[in-house]
């Protein structure tokens, strides 16, 4: 394909909250390094952070009028010419944080946090930080991949078997999760306020793969976990709230179980996080903080979806936006009316 000269992006907009999307146009770079590679974006998803940066309710300092998103599905349309692992016409995505290729790394660089992210036409990044996607995926399915998916994958301690999971709300982590453990053989709970978003979540799956509970009908939501489990608890939570849900979590696993630090819905004043110390040594739980994933654990993903293929789709919320609709797409998902991911097709 042709080159143009220009591309669309959107910035978020300096100076008061909340933030705006504002659309600017950037220059396609005349050359590649090396080791460097073009891509053309045809679908971005968005995740509760990219949100949060524009409502100022992100923990971590973001670059100004930077580009947000970091979940993006991408075709190569050109290379550098030491550029081995891929060829024009590739499906690929970058990982979320462009440092962590291990997990071991002590640098941070992160997608649409403090570099710009993918929310954008056209994108250029070094051929270390890419990843084949599945090819049985459409655009709008594999740009749920790199944050929603690899955070579940890492979450549920990935590769495992048997056992079940608890997955708080019907996000985007959540019902990744929720695709994982179908996939994997995996006894899922999801838990939501809403019935409608229920009996969604329940069509998912075969008829008795899926439980599910309303939290507002069951406040004490770890007693009908455990009632579910028959009274054993789950092997692992994916806690998307943080600090007024993180009690609860842990009274809900099994022994030697695992609450996996997600979200933080419930805010960031880690002063306010309960005594977990019993519980925590009672039933010889781990507590464990996620930060996404390194591109090991995103390949590990890919793989296992590839490898799966046939049924096993990353679950899309009912409205697609366009980019010109970006704007509207952030608002939908900060006003929590979607079920999975939220997608902006390019």
């Amino acid at each position: 394909m042709s080159l143009p000269q220009t591309y669309k992006a959107f910035r978020r907009s300096s100076g008061d909250l909340p933030k705006s999307l504002e659309l600017v146009e950037e220059n396609i770079p005349s050359s590649l390094n090396p080791q460097e590679v073009m891509v053309r974006i045809h679908a971005v998803s968005l995740n509760y952070r990219d949100v949060a940066m524009m409502n100022g309710k992100y923990p971590v300092p973001v670059i100004d009028k930077g580009i947000p998103a970091s979940d993006c599905a991408a075709e190569v349309v050109a290379v550098g010419c030491e550029v081995k692992s891929f060829k024009i016409g590739d499906h690929v995505t970058p990982i979320f944080d462009l440092n962590n290729f291990t997990g071991t790394e002590d640098t941070t660089s992160v997608l649409g946090g403090d570099i710009d992210g993918v929310l954008r036409e056209f994108a250029v990044f070094d051929q270390e930080v890419l990843v084949h996607l599945p090819e049985h995926l459409s655009w709008e399915e594999a740009a749920c991949i790199t944050c929603a998916g690899t955070t579940a994958w890492t979450a549920l301690d990935m590769p495992r078997s048997n056992g079940a999971a608890l997955l708080q709300g019907t996000g985007g982590v959540s019902m990744f999760g929720l695709l994982i453990c179908l996939g994997a053989g995996i006894r899922p709970i999801i838990t939501s306020s809403s019935d409608q978003k229920l009996e969604l979540v329940l069509s998912v799956g075969e008829p008795g793969a899926i439980d599910t509970i309303n939290y507002r009908d069951h406040p004490q939501w770890d007693e009908e976990v455990r009632r579910l489990t028959n009274g054993r608890g789950v092997d692992v939570v994916v806690e998307n709230v943080g600090v007024t849900t993180v009690a609860q979590s842990l009274s809900s696993l099994a022994r030697r179980g695992t609450v996996s630090l997600v979200g933080f819905l419930g805010g960031f004043d880690v002063a306010r996080f309960p005594d977990t110390i019993g519980p925590t040594l009672s039933k010889s739980a781990t507590i464990r903080g996620i930060a996404v994933g390194s591109k090991i654990d995103q390949e590990n993903l890919c793989n296992f979806l590839a490898e799966k293929e046939i049924g096993l789709k990353p679950i899309l919320d009912s409205t697609v936006f366009s980019f010109k609709d970006s704007q509207a797409a952030f608002d939908h998902l900060y006003a929590g009316k979607h079920m999975g991911k939220v997608v902006i097709k390019i």
